[in-house]
């Protein structure tokens, strides 16, 4: 059975983080090479991986560090969807098939529950299906009494789904030659032929059974997503201090606490876990890390500065600012005094404006989403929620209320006044203040 890993799409809804999801690092690793080292503990040595012109030597260097398992590649020249990127692997899709979505993250649980649903049933297909409480932006399953798939509902408007069961991509398919007929075969203007030709597939007869799967899964659709992945993997850890790390007799280490390799803590920094420190990054004096928050490597916290539960890539630096429930991406810097506010004064949830709509977040708590190569200038302060494209400054003062695009530079403009100085100080008003400090 061979695996088929999709890394060929674009993340539209991810902006301004323009990383691919499975190419986002975790704990030192990239959530790509946890997906095949955790399929591979799952049994599953034999891997397709589709991606594209821009990505695709990333994951060839990725795959061939990891022993023990063969894969091969496919390029997807346009992200046209799950079906355009099996027909581009058309010529690696012998036998039974097992195709992944890598951007989900969910347990070892669910390649057991579906290999042993392949096994032991003659079905055309099987597929996982996980009730959702709130609306999801992805694929809703009607099924029969039997489990069995009756159509497929890709990306319904909010209120309109035909139920709670949504669809994680990890399917299995016994004959992929057939799939690739009905794919073929469909005419849809909208980016669901995959989803059309299952739909086909059961319409026409083909038993597609639906797996109901309860364990943990966490797609990345939006930024905030990130969080989920973040906590999950910090609770799955243990406590890990390098041996190259160096901490201060004076800094204090509470929970779980991850140290990679020459981290420097410093006196008096407080790091309460679960907290994850990357490679040669420095936590300065008086420095305070909670709430799973993961820092990346090559990172300077600097001075007094306070991170709570936020995301922060390679190469960021920090002095003297609080940086609450925020995703900061590589090569950011924040000047003294910064923040990121991420309660609202209602204390209501924090809706994050993208494509023309809003959209409930469903966190009540959550700071700033900022692109690569950002800086922010001394005292300034960027409200719940907002984005900040990639490569631009926030000047000093600012109070960013809305979203910045990339590539600008916000700046307050200022007036001052400058006359003479005609005021005399009483220097024995000084010496009196002393002397009674004194006493």
């Amino acid at each position: 059975m061979k695996l088929i890993f999709l890394c060929g799409g674009n993340g539209k809804r991810m902006c301004p983080i323009a990383e691919d999801k499975f190419l986002l690092d975790f704990l030192g690793k990239t959530l790509l090479q946890y997906q095949l080292e955790m399929a591979q503990k799952a049994g599953l040595k034999r891997f397709v991986v589709i991606g594209n012109p821009a990505n695709i030597e990333k994951i060839e260097k990725i795959a061939k560090n990891i022993s023990g398992i063969q894969v091969e590649f496919a390029i997807q020249e346009k992200s046209l969807g799950i079906a355009d990127a099996l027909k581009s692997a058309r010529n690696f899709l012998q036998g039974k098939l097992l195709v992944v979505n890598p951007n989900d993250v969910f347990d070892n649980l669910a390649y057991s529950r579906i290999l042993s649903a392949a096994e032991m049933d003659s079905a055309s297909a099987c597929m996982l299906g996980y009730h959702v409480e709130g609306y999801f932006p992805g694929g809703y399953l009607d099924v029969d009494p039997h489990g069995n798939l009756k159509h497929i509902v890709e990306k319904p408007e909010p209120g309109e789904e035909p139920g709670d069961l949504v669809n994680i991509l990890v399917h299995f398919h016994s004959n992929p030659g057939k799939l690739l007929q009905y794919i073929d075969a469909v005419e849809t203007d909208r980016d669901d032929v995959y989803e059309c030709a299952l739909d086909n597939m059961a319409r026409d007869g083909h038993k597609i059974k639906v797996i109901p799967y309860t364990d943990f899964w966490a797609p990345i659709k939006y930024p905030w997503h990130i969080f989920k992945i973040v906590d999950h993997l910090l609770d799955a850890a243990s406590p890990y201090i390098s041996p190259t790390a160096r901490i201060s007799e004076k800094a204090s280490l509470e929970g779980k606490v991850i140290l990679a390799d020459n981290v420097k803590v410093l006196e008096n920094a407080v790091l309460r876990g679960p907290v994850y420190v990357g490679p040669n990054s420095i936590i300065g004096n008086n420095a305070l890390l909670r709430d799973y928050s993961h820092i990346g490597s090559n990172c300077v916290v600097g001075y007094c500065t306070e991170i709570k539960h936020s995301y922060i890539g390679d190469n960021c630096w920090f002095h003297s600012n609080y940086i609450g429930d925020s995703i900061i991406d590589d090569n950011c810097s924040f000047g003294s005094g910064a923040i990121t506010a991420n309660f609202r004064l209602d204390e209501d949830n924090i809706y994050i404006k993208a494509n023309g709509s809003e959209i409930d977040t469903g966190y009540d708590k959550l700071g700033a989403i900022m692109g690569k190569n950002c800086r922010v200038g001394i005292n300034a302060s960027l409200m719940p929620g907002v984005k900040v494209g990639a490569d631009s400054f926030v000047g000093p003062q600012v109070c960013l209320n809305e979203n910045l695009e990339a590539n600008k530079v916000i700046l307050l403009k200022t007036q001052y006044q400058v006359t003479d100085n005609a005021t005399e100080l009483n220097q024995d008003k000084r010496e009196e203040l002393l002397k009674k400090l004194e006493d």
